[in-house]
């Protein structure tokens, strides 16, 4: 089932989200749902809090990127209560966007190394170390649950040249294929 996705300016993007445990209610189905909301948008890595729901929990599935980036290829995890635990190795610029902020791109600087603690969708722990492109999904996802989006890792200068998109976006004034909750619109799905 398609889940609207949280517009920017909401104010659940902003909040640290909660751990929760296995006993979250609906907790497989609900992870069937945002696979299939971020297939459907068109992304390859959904939180918990774009779906207006502020928990500690995201998705990923890199495949769409397998052919420039190998490291992409077979890339589907599902990340609980992820800690990031240390970051490492050169920083590198990739054109990062978001399904909270559609029609916004921009060259965002990471370290091309991460270790993570999480648990997955039997609550089994995992500490890994991952590098590359799945590196910097993992960052990006694991910043929402942080309440930081990728706009927050720009410059004072491409801030203020975004502003005008991203208090349109706030209030609704953006045209995506999928269904959005918006915090400055009267009527709450476009």
């Amino acid at each position: 089932m398609f889940l609207p996705v949280t517009a920017y300016g909401h104010p659940v993007l902003r909040k640290l989200a909660k751990e929760i445990d296995k006993e979250y209610p609906k907790l497989n189905e609900l992870i069937d749902d945002m696979f299939d909301t971020m297939s459907l948008s068109s992304g390859v890595g959904l939180s918990a809090p774009q779906i207006n729901l502020s928990i500690r929990l995201f998705v990923i599935d890199a495949a769409p990127f397998a052919n420039k980036y190998p490291s992409a290829k077979d890339f589907k995890r599902i990340f609980i209560n992820a800690k990031k635990i240390e970051e490492k190795g050169n920083e590198w610029l990739f054109k990062e966007g978001c399904l909270s902020i559609p029609g916004i791109n921009e060259e965002i600087s990471r370290k091309s190394n991460i270790r993570m603690q999480y648990y997955d969708e039997n609550f089994k722990f995992h500490d890994e170390n991952f590098d590359g492109l799945p590196a910097r999904i993992i960052q990006h996802e694991y910043d929402h649950t942080q309440g930081i989006l990728f706009v927050d890792r720009l410059s004072t200068l491409k801030k203020m040249l975004i502003r005008k998109k991203l208090n349109g976006i706030s209030k609704g004034i953006v045209d995506v294929s999928y269904k959005m909750i918006f915090p400055l619109k009267k009527k709450k799905y476009k």
